[in-house]
């Protein structure tokens, strides 16, 4: 999967969250000051040719949707990170937890009990 920008995330988001929607259904939902309808187009036009959003078009408009799972983006994510930035070791990423202590003995232990029963 291609990487995307944070406001591509951002507008990604708004699709796992609300479903199908034409542009202006987007536009909507848009907090204060609102984006020029053009630059929202423009966005979900770049997740399109990226591959996360498809379309089905009535007449002259195009009501696009997610062809990606929120969690499919979330699993292609960490594999990105893992390898680019731990050679692709989840032992380190799990060191590096450790040692930075965000993971607790507690969440290790946990962790430890769900690899030992994932096969159960």
């Amino acid at each position: 999967m291609k990487k995307l920008t944070q406001k591509e995330e951002e507008i990604l988001g708004y699709f796992w969250a609300h479903g199908p929607m034409f542009v202006r259904d987007l536009l909507e939902l848009q907090d204060e000051p609102k984006p020029h309808y053009n630059t929202l187009s423009t966005i979900v036009r770049t997740l399109e040719e990226k591959g996360y959003i498809g379309y089905k078009q009535y007449g002259n408009t195009y009501q696009y949707y997610a062809l990606v799972s929120k969690e499919e983006y979330e699993k292609s994510t960490l594999t990105s990170v893992v390898d680019r930035y731990f050679g692709n070791s989840y032992t380190r990423v799990v060191s590096t937890l450790i040692e930075e202590e965000k993971l607790s003995i507690e969440e290790l232990q946990e962790l430890i009990h769900q690899i030992k029963n994932k096969g159960k």
